[in-house]
């Protein structure tokens, strides 16, 4: 057998880490070092988590600081400072291949969110400081334009103008340049503005470098802004937890709980961890969570979730979970390292990079040295000139950066409708789904038994049936015996019922005042020689009999979601090929909601592994490009959920197990989501190929006019900029979602 090795998963901070492409870089970098299973950069949120095997954990720490900081020297790594479970022990070979490594390596640390903020602190310095430099050097590029000056004198203001503004840029060219980073985007800008100067077009030189700092600028402060939005997510994180200690009350971290411990909740608070309440009732915010807006009520015996907020009375909580294991931290680990799934079309683009520039360079060269040769009139400096309009307006600054932002933008929009999205390349892949599968209870329908109708007979009241039902059920815990309880609502006299006798498989008798009840299926009115009518309701049916007479009969079903059908019909619209429902229940029940939703296919009656034949049965027929969703809600559906192409869980903070599965996890347990999700992913898809399309048609046009010398240095500088800026504001839009309407 293979000796088991220990890996370990930790997660880091990269302070600095500003532009799309060093992150591309760093992931590049350190996922070649030796020993490192697997790496991530997560440009949105400024992390990088690895994989490596734990013996070799020095050596590789140290390797990655190396390789970052020869690669960005202005990138830091910086370690989390995580409660006690930063890491995570994975025993090599063991993990399964739909469980995406949910570690928890702390993005649940208790101080993530000061590292969060401290790197927009930072941030916001460096981009005050840029203001101040441009504001400079802008105005020694005004004096110098309209300053009568020349020569010498002209050639110094144009240099320490250029300096103040660009200089930075120079030397992480020479830098990268000296650690054989040749191709970036700052050696395309030094070499433009470089060559510029060379021909004696100072103006020109200043300008570029001034426009594309100020692209920059612009674009670190639409990255800030979309980072900010995504951590404004993680102010569900609760700072502290009051645990109760004998008779004192200790305000300590939400780690150093444990199960079974004591915490009170005051009015106002975030609840910092799962659990049950023991003392108290109050009314609790779920939005963070669920998405609700109408507060929910809580009493004792009802759980309680990480991420709510307390609204008004005081609760006393025994908990139920670890920090590491609570909601909050399952969700915020689930938005952190959603973006680290790329989807197809981000990685199109960082391979697209990699190529795109030693291309674009080795043209330039060509443009440079060949037309002179080769023409008589063609002076070098003027096809040097435009080699480096080439230069710069071949830059893919646009593309690296507004792509993983608009799928950034896509889930952060998603979650602000309650909807999870684990990975941009989930969010990609609803783009091609063309038949939604559900399962039945909990996801169509409420999951909850409740009194449909009662029919009495022989002259007797609704409410008496349900009164003599009550009273039958009293001892049961069946949930059909907790819907009719909850019919009756009244307090049930116990001291009143004497004989009370359970018979197996049939219903229950009892004594009430000398008179014989009862309460259960067709087979205990034949048993007991009643006289009934059979009731043909859909549903479970409990008949009822008084002092051997029959007195009517009661229908208890499960109810179907308020917005089940519509979303259903949500969903023909938007084009899904076919909905299908997959239920453990009876045929009858199963064809009976399928007939009210119009669903377009039923199977009853099957077993988890039956569900995922029938999800194969429905692979086989599809074409190779639609895919197919499951949204499903318990523990029985987590097998189905992992088959599916894209899994969705109704998370409404039901089953653990499907929530981990899930690919997807609809907070709010609104089947509507669904249409909504995939609406969202349409929209971001068309977002980000507009970009696309956009950004490379603007280049291309660009290119060809440089080529000819039609283009000068300032079309360029906005063929770059400009493109970025547009591309990353219109990236940004995927953000704004306003009403809970399906996009078209």
């Amino acid at each position: 057998m293979e000796e088991v090795r220990q890996q370990l998963k930790k997660e880091f901070l990269l302070e600095g880490l500003d532009c799309a492409n060093c992150a591309m870089k760093i992931e590049r970098g350190v996922s070649s070092i030796n020993g490192v299973k697997d790496c991530n950069v997560n440009f949105a949120t400024q992390t990088i988590s690895l994989r490596y095997e734990s013996n070799e954990e020095e050596s590789i720490l140290l390797n990655t600081k190396k390789t970052i900081n020869r690669l960005e020297p202005h990138v830091k790594l910086v370690e989390k400072q995580s409660g006690r479970k930063n890491t995570k022990l994975i025993s090599h070979g063991h993990a399964h291949s739909h469980n995406h490594d949910h570690s928890h390596n702390d993005a649940n640390d208790h101080n993530h969110g000061h590292s969060h903020s401290h790197s927009h602190e930072h941030g916001s310095n460096d981009i005050k400081k840029m203001i101040s430099r441009l504001f400079l050097g802008g105005l020694i590029f005004g004096l110098g334009i309209f300053a009568p000056i020349t020569g010498m004198t002209e050639l110094m203001v144009f240099l320490l103008a250029y300096v103040i503004v660009g200089g930075d840029i120079v030397l992480r060219a020479i830098k990268n340049i000296t650690r054989g980073q040749v191709f970036d985007e700052h050696f395309l800008m030094a070499i433009a503005t470089i060559g510029a100067f060379a021909i004696q077009e100072y103006p020109e030189g200043v300008a570029v470098m001034l426009f594309y700092q100020v692209g920059e600028l612009f674009q670190s402060i639409a990255v800030n802004r979309s980072r900010k939005s995504i951590s404004s997510l993680m102010d569900i994180r609760p700072d502290f937890a009051n645990l109760q200690v004998g008779l004192d009350v200790k305000k300590v971290s939400p780690e150093d709980v444990e199960i079974g411990d004591i915490i009170v909740i005051k009015p106002g608070e975030k609840v910092p961890l799962d659990g049950v309440i023991l003392e108290g009732t109050s009314s609790v915010d779920t939005s963070a969570l669920t998405g609700e807006s109408v507060p929910r009520d809580v009493t004792v015996g009802s759980d309680i979730l990480s991420g709510f907020i307390n609204k008004n009375g005081l609760l006393t909580v025994e908990v139920k979970k670890e920090f590491g294991e609570s909601t909050v931290s399952k969700i915020l680990e689930l938005v952190q390292n959603a973006s680290n799934r790329k989807a197809k079309t981000e990685n199109f683009i960082t391979k697209f990079a990699r190529y795109y520039t030693p291309v674009v360079v080795i043209i330039a060269l060509l443009l440079a040295i060949v037309p002179p040769l080769l023409f008589s009139g063609a002076t070098f400096s003027d096809w040097v000139y435009r080699a480096l309009i080439f230069l710069v307006i071949s830059c893919p600054c646009a593309l690296v950066v507004s792509i993983p932002l608009g799928f950034f933008g896509g889930i952060g929009a998603a979650s602000k409708k309650g909807i999870l999205v684990k990975g941009s390349n989930y969010l990609e892949a609803l783009n091609d789904v063309k038949y939604v599968v559900f399962d039945k209870t909990g996801t169509l329908t409420k999951g909850v038994f409740e009194v449909d109708s009662v029919y009495p007979v022989n002259g007797y009241s609704e409410e008496e049936i349900i009164k003599f039902a009550a009273y039958a059920e009293t001892h049961s815990n069946h949930p059909i015996a907790d819907s009719i309880r909850k019919a009756f609502g009244d307090k049930i006299k116990e001291e009143l019922i004497q004989d009370y006798n359970e018979i197996a498989g049939h219903g229950i008798s009892i004594v009430v005042d000398g008179k014989e009840i009862l309460a259960g299926n067709d087979k205990l009115m034949q048993k007991e020689k009643v006289d009934f009518y059979r009731n043909n309701e859909i549903g479970t049916i409990v008949y009822v009999a008084y002092d051997k007479q029959f007195v009517g009969s009661i229908a208890i079903s499960d109810q179907i979601k308020a917005d089940s059908y519509s979303a259903i019909q949500t969903l023909k619209r938007i084009g899904i090929k076919k909905t299908v429902m997959l239920t453990g229940d009876s045929k009858v029940v199963g064809k009976r909601v399928g007939e009210l939703l119009e669903v377009d296919e039923v199977h009853a009656e099957l077993l988890p592994q039956n569900k995922v034949e029938e999800i194969e049965k429905l692979d086989a027929s599809k074409n190779a490009k639609d895919k197919i969703l499951f949204v499903g809600d318990g523990i029985n559906d987590t097998p189905v959920l992992a088959r599916a192409d894209v899994g969705m869980a109704m998370g409404g903070l039901g089953s653990d197990a499907a929530i981990e599965a899930a690919d997807i996890v609809i907070m709010t347990d609104e089947p509507s989501k669904i249409a909504t999700a995939i609406s969202l992913a349409k929209r971001t898809r068309r977002i980000v190929w507009q970009n696309i399309i956009f950004a490379l048609g603007v280049k291309a046009i660009f290119l060809l006019l440089g080529a000819f010398g039609i283009a000068t240095m300032w079309e360029a500088v906005f063929s770059d900029v400009g493109v970025t800026l547009i591309a990353v504001l219109n990236a940004m839009r995927i953000l704004k979602v306003t009403n809970d309407e399906p996009f078209s």
